[in-house]
């Protein structure tokens, strides 16, 4: 598989896997939250806005790899954030201890994936030999 190909397929599952996270916690709330089902309102509240937002988040990788060629910085700044929620676990173990254990695999696979997009963040716009420096050719599909 080239480096494109692997760019282009890891995209695709990116969005559609922050989307149906995005969307479950949208629609379930804390319940969606390993151990946390009985938070209360105000964690409830945030943990559907921020699945809101992860679906968006989700989306835009997706527009991502609709284009052709993929947009090398879209992916280095969607990998940026990725990685920030890594730093923010960190954070978090730092200040208040270990969380639950699924918290920490998605922590491991943020702290994993971030660097693998980043090195094939190029990776179709060098196999289609664009220019990096500019506007990015985009076709919608």
């Amino acid at each position: 598989m080239t480096k494109a190909k692997a760019l282009r397929g890891l995209a695709v599952a990116m969005g559609y896997a922050c989307m149906a996270i995005g969307l479950f916690h949208v629609l379930l709330g804390n319940a969606a939250i390993p151990g946390e089902g009985s938070a209360g309102a105000t964690v409830d509240s945030l943990g559907r806005f921020f699945g809101a937002i992860f679906s968006g988040y989700g989306l835009t990788w997706l527009w991502a790899a609709r284009r052709s060629p993929i947009p090398a910085a879209a992916v280095r700044w969607l990998a940026a954030v990725f990685l920030l929620g890594a730093v923010g676990r960190l954070l978090s173990l730092a200040a208040v201890g270990w969380p639950q254990a699924f918290q920490m695999v998605l922590g491991v696979v943020e702290l994993t994936l971030s660097p693998v997009f980043f090195w094939l963040a190029d990776a179709e716009e060098k196999a289609l030999e664009v220019p990096t420096g500019g506007e990015s050719v985009g076709r919608h599909a």
